[in-house]
């Protein structure tokens, strides 16, 4: 390797090197390898060296000679011998750059960098410490991906960097032509004599034997030889003594007396309290320590002392860290973003970044393009995000500087470039549509709560960030906290603001269950954080987010806005996001769009409630499985290409609709859209690859749009409004879809202006938004200055090829130094003011004073010119933003239509049967499906059994199912539930026919749960939602109840089972299904004129105890859970089945024989129930008047006359 290296072409041509002439004639310098290794090869480490204590480098001559003094004496082989063993270069301790270097004999004052070999010679050293630029010429140094330490190549980097005297290169040339092993025939080894350095102190030469030749014969058998344990010198030897009883002595340390200069520590191998001793015992800004009360996480305290210490660079960092003490501070420096201190820790240990150091802080980098991709990483495990930017260049500082002659003439504070914190982002307010992981909207929400007259009340304020779409609501909750938990299951937040100490231990509970573990929690200091109703009012009226131009400015405020002033714990939620939002950066942007509605979690006068449990039991949104959307109504239904209908589409499933004409009204559409797919298809062909106009229009009116996004969205609304013109011509008819396509407001005029605003191209290449000429002034003047500098920078190169009679002259940008002149190297009579800047084989690059002065100027224009740029875009973006009602209006309506064909869509992938439900408005509620089919098994179950199911009308109003154990009851009660939601949509149902009335509320009571955490039983969380359908639930409801009772003992369980039954089918009149194992409740209501018997069908083979399930839903009562059947099928052994089986029958003997004895008593059985109603009824205290009164009494009588 080292002979290839030293014949390298890049070694031949650089002066002052001096090569051998052939191999021969180093077999004659070197007989031995021992030759070799008594050279003073600075890049070969000694043995005491390797030692983890020794920081110096490679030995040197003066090492050497300290060595012999202080080594015991021994024979000159022996010490040879200590020298024949070398230790790779690779293992060798670097000098720190900090560290001095130890002192090389020799006359030559060059001595101390020219004595390692040429790899060592070669490498760039990299200081880490902050330069006047601000790092931006040593960032790419910093975090340029650094060679292997292990293997080390003496290969040259370039022409320029190798340059040495004649001396050096004699020492080089030795160093790899002496690399070569003697053969075996070689008996005497014979140094070598190539090296004859003038020595400044003869007598440690003369005492040192490793450099003189070997006065012993003994000498040339060496070569080969082990060398002998005792060379070493610190090593002692050990031999063994079968007389010596005594147990064997530890070794004395022998240390080397060799001079050991201590490797200074990086600055990131050091923990951060060492440097900043603060870090020690953190607390926060007003000095609690963690584990207080009042503990702020979100800051920390730095001492009055430690600023004074601080760097100016340090001083701009802590600054802001200080106050984000919990957040991810992305710190731009020139071309990256860099993490330091804690930020840096943690961004090697999850991600492995490279640590190093800045300045006096440990810090990792990533290069500003791929700032997205770290960001979301980040966002992903639960950071929050700040982004400091820079708000100058460096040339900007320059200028700035030379204007200002008080900053020139400044402190040491003005040398560094200004920075600010540019946004704060948390995963709950991600605005940049590169960071949001979908489609949905991602919710940041504040929530007040307290306690009128005994019962819980909620304030509470959200907003998507994307979108600038705020809601507001507040409303006095039940006990159950019904309202609030259907508010978190609808929107399901990514970002938390609650009142420290104040949120009750059951809101805890319901937020905990429905949020995911990423969810940010913030819990903000009441007052001051969380600011009252009357600050809120205060602060959006001195904020001037509204304003107007001749009124009051609270006339501007938005009307939703506007009517919530009276509101005082929806304005003290509010309050608290603005305040969040503020911290964030992001309170004017979102705010002053305007854009607010008020929220209702249930609308009960429009729209069919769907509580939170209900959305989990009947996995609406996710699935009990992974909580991922397979297998959701969701997924089945949501067809929509627009990421903002999407999102609308979500509104729809979470409320569907009560009114039967709005219902049919949508039906209607979907039918005409199935009937003639033109609309359809013209609509989806047009807008599939639409951007997401919703969110993007909001980072216009914010101003931190790019300009390709800008020209997408000017795109995107051409596309719809020419979509929109078509549709028109085709004749979109009468109903919801014309009236849809005829409110679309005008586009055409808004988009005129903005045809020949700027060059298009320019913006899709160069990400600039260039005004065409005559728009905007102070741009084209600009312009022209920089042309002309382009033009005077022509006519030099010009003069220059004419006055050396070469053409071959041109510019060449050379990193920053942009338009050297490159002169072929063949050129000559160069002016003497022509300064060499850079060079090559071929060629040399030149700066001279008339051309340095050009360039100048035109970097400044430059500067300035971007600086236009920036103020053109945001006059366009404002402009723009003018039309902010237009352009959101056409967006709601292209969502509504995409929501129709969403629906029609999936109506025609229902395959077949299918069928458009009917919808009657009759006194008694009614639901029939006719051959139902789940809906979300369709694609993954092909043979799915379908089954009638009839309530109400003229049939009972409850079906009280039975059967065996995984016989299908729970898929029947679901899919009741889904076919009556896709049905109030607006969605054609998989069934041959569908007749219902509206139903208001959608109740269920599925699956067993405890709640642990609130000591909650499996049975208390039964009852709790029981008691919430038991008080809710209307005659216009539709209620499951699924095994209720069974997480108790059997007998409170049929009692309550008993109980609840008779009260919602005789008192409440609710539609629905009540799923049982108790088969006694089937005796108990044989005769109630609202409870019909039904069962699922099975074939039962009891030789085998094997249960076929055919899923056919009839009418009867089952025989049996046929428990010990499933038992065997399961695998647990007979021997216990059959001892289940004899108890099982003893019990059931004793049960029949009590239900015979009551039915001799009274000639018939009467149920407790109407017991309990007829005593009820007799009571004069609680006669009282009303519906549910009559509906009981005519209950009554029915059931009195099949008696």
């Amino acid at each position: 390797m080292a002979r290839g290296a030293a014949s390298s072409p890049a070694a031949a041509t650089t002066p002052g090197l001096k090569r051998s002439t052939s191999s021969t004639q180093n077999m004659k310098n070197q007989r031995s390898i021992l030759g070799f290794f008594q050279k003073s090869s600075p890049s070969t480490p000694s043995t005491a060296q390797r030692k983890p204590a020794a920081a110096e480098p490679a030995s040197s001559p003066a090492q050497r000679a300290a060595d012999a003094k202080s080594a015991v004496k021994s024979s000159n082989n022996k010490k040879a011998l200590q020298r024949l063993t070398p230790a790779p270069s690779s293992d060798a301790i670097e000098p720190d750059e900090e560290t001095p270097t130890v002192k090389k004999i020799g006359n030559n004052e060059d001595d101390n960098q020219s004595s390692s070999t040429p790899t060592r010679r070669a490498k760039k050293k990299v200081n880490y410490l902050e330069s006047d630029s601000e790092g931006e010429d040593d960032d790419d140094e910093i975090f340029r991906p650094q060679p292997s330490r292990k293997r080390r190549r003496p290969a040259v980097e370039s022409e320029d960097e190798f340059e040495v005297d004649g001396a050096d290169a004699h020492v080089s040339e030795d160093e790899m032509d002496d690399f070569i092993v003697a053969d075996d025939s070689e008996e005497d080894a014979r140094p070598s004599k190539k090296r004859k350095k003038v020595s400044t102190r003869p007598a440690q030469r003369n005492n040192n034997p490793s450099f003189d030749e070997p006065k012993e014969p003994a000498d040339e058998d060496l070569d080969l030889e082990i060398p002998d344990a005792t060379a070493g010198g610190t090593a002692q030897k050990w031999t063994y003594d079968p007389d010596n009883k005594e147990p064997r002595k530890e070794r004395e340390q022998v240390l080397s007396s060799a001079p050991v200069t201590k490797r200074k520590e990086k600055v990131h191998e050091t923990e951060p309290e060492k440097r900043y001793p603060w870090l020690a015992n953190i607390m926060d800004m007003d000095r609690n320590p963690p584990g207080h009360p009042d503990y702020d996480p979100r800051n920390i305290y730095i001492p009055p002392l430690a600023w004074t210490k601080f760097s100016p660079f340090e001083k701009q960092y802590w600054e802001i860290k200080q106050k984000f003490w919990d957040t991810i501070v992305f710190f731009k420096k020139g071309k990256f973003y860099e993490l330091y201190e804690n930020d840096a820790t943690i961004g090697h240990q999850l991600f492995d970044l490279k640590l190093t150091d800045r300045v006096n802080m440990r810090m990792v980098g990533v290069p500003e393009m791929s700032l997205d991709h770290w960001a979301n990483q980040f966002v992903a495990k639960g950071y929050k995000i700040a982004r400091v930017d820079q708000s100058e260049s460096a040339l900007g500082k320059e200028m700035r500087e030379r204007d200002d002659k008080k900053a020139a003439k400044g402190g040491k504070e003005d040398k560094i470039i200004k920075r600010e914190l540019s946004c704060v982002l948390t995963a709950g307010t991600l605005v940049e549509g590169s960071m949001l992981q979908d489609d949905m909207s991602t919710y940041c929400v504040a929530i007040k709560e307290v306690i009128l007259d005994g019962l819980p009340a909620f304030g509470i304020a959200f907003v998507d960030t994307a979108t600038g779409q705020f809601y507001l609501s507040e409303f006095k909750d039940d006990a159950d906290m019904t309202k609030f938990e259907t508010f978190v299951a609808q929107t399901r937040p990514q970002e938390l603001l609650l009142e420290k100490s104040t949120v009750s231990h059951k809101a805890m509970r319901i937020l905990k269950n429905n949020t995911g573990p990423t969810t940010l929690w913030n819990h903000l200091k009441p007052g001051k954080e969380f600011w009252e109703a009357d600050i809120a009012v205060r602060e959006l009226d001195s904020s001037e987010y509204f304003v107007s131009k001749d009124q009051d400015n609270i006339e501007a405020w938005p009307e939703v806005l506007r009517d919530a002033r009276e509101k005082e714990y929806a304005m003290s939620a509010f309050g608290a996001l603005v305040q969040y939002l503020r911290v964030l950066k992001l309170d004017r942007d979102l705010i002053s769009i305007g854009n607010f509605t008020w929220y209702d979690p249930i609308r009960k006068a429009t729209s069919l409630v769907l509580d939170g449990q209900t959305l989990i039991n009947l996995e609406i949104f996710a699935n009990s499985f992974d909580g991922g959307l397979e297998g959701t109504l969701f997924q089945l239904l949501n067809r929509c290409i627009t990421p903002f209908g999407k999102r609308m589409f979500k509104q729809w499933v979470c409320h569907p609709l009560m009114d039967i004409d709005k219902i049919n009204a949508r039906l209607d559409a979907v039918d005409a859209l199935n009937a003639d797919s033109t609309i359809r298809d013209q609509f989806s062909s047009q807008l599939t690859k639409m951007p997401d106009l919703e969110r993007l229009i909001s980072r216009i009116h914010a101003g931190a749009c790019k300009a390709q996004d800008f020209l997408r969205v000017l795109e995107g609304f051409e596309q719809i409004e020419y979509t929109m013109s078509l549709l028109k011509d085709l004749g979109s008819g009468e109903g919801l879809i014309g009236k849809l396509v005829t409110s679309m407001p005008d586009l055409v005029s808004p988009l005129e202006y903005w045809k020949t605003a700027f060059d298009r191209l320019k913006a899709k290449e160069n990400g600039i938004l260039v005004p065409e000429q005559g728009i905007e002034e102070d741009f084209d003047a600009s312009q022209e200055i920089i042309d002309q500098l382009h033009r005077d920078l022509e006519n030099i190169l010009k003069k220059a090829r004419r006055d050396l009679g070469s053409t071959a002259i041109c510019y060449r940008d050379n990193g920053k130094e942009i338009y050297q002149l490159e002169v072929p190297i063949k050129v000559k009579n160069i002016p003497k003011n022509w300064d060499q800047m850079s060079a090559t084989k071929q060629v040399k690059r030149y700066y001279f004073p008339e051309l340095r002065a050009v360039i100048r100027k035109l970097q400044e224009a430059q500067e300035t010119h971007s600086q236009i740029v920036k103020e053109v875009a945001g006059r366009f973006y404002a402009r723009f933003d003018e039309e902010y009602d237009t352009w959101l209006k056409s967006i709601r309506i292209v969502s509504q239509l995409d929501c129709l064909i969403s629906l029609a869509k999936a109506s025609s992938s229902l395959g077949q049967p299918s069928c458009r439900p009917e919808f009657v408005d009759n006194d008694r509620s009614v639901l029939e499906f006719e051959e139902l089919r789940h809906p979300c098994m369709l694609q993954n179950v092909t043979d799915f059994i379908p089954n009638d199911v009839q309530l109400g009308g003229n049939a009972a109003s409850i079906n009280l199912l039975t059967g065996a154990n995984a016989a299908g009851k729970s898929t029947i009660l679901r899919m009741t539930c889904v076919a009556v939601i896709m049905a109030q949509i607006g969605c054609y149902l998989p069934c041959q026919s569908a007749r219902l009335s509206p139903v208001d509320r959608i109740m269920s009571r599925l699956g067993a749960n405890d709640n642990i955490f609130a000591a909650q039983s499996t049975f208390f969380v039964e009852l709790s939602e029981t008691k919430k359908i038991l008080s809710e639930a209307t005659p216009r409801s539709l209620v499951i109840l699924d095994e209720l009772g069974r997480g108790t003992s059997s007998y409170d369980g049929v009692a309550v089972a008993q109980a609840v039954l008779h009260h919602i089918a005789t008192h409440v009149g609710a539609l629905g299904f009540f799923a049982t194992h108790y088969h006694s409740l089937a005796a108990e209501f044989e005769g109630h004129p609202e409870i019909a018997p039904k069962r699922m069908r099975i074939h039962v083979d009891d030789e085998e105890r094997r249960v076929t399930f055919l899923y056919k839903l009839e009418d009867g009562v089952a025989e049996g859970s046929f428990g010990m059947h499933c038992a065997a099928m399961c695998g647990i052994p007979n021997k216990v089945i059959e001892n289940a089986e004899a108890a099982a029958k003893q019990w059931e003997h004793t049960s029949r024989l009590t239900e015979s004895l009551e039915r001799r008593k009274g000639g018939g059985l009467v149920g407790l129930g109407w017991w309990s109603d007829v005593a009820w009824l007799l009571r004069d205290d609680n006669r009282t008047e009303g519906e549910a009164f009559d509906r009981g009494l005519e209950i009554l009588r029915k059931a009195i006359e099949t008696l």
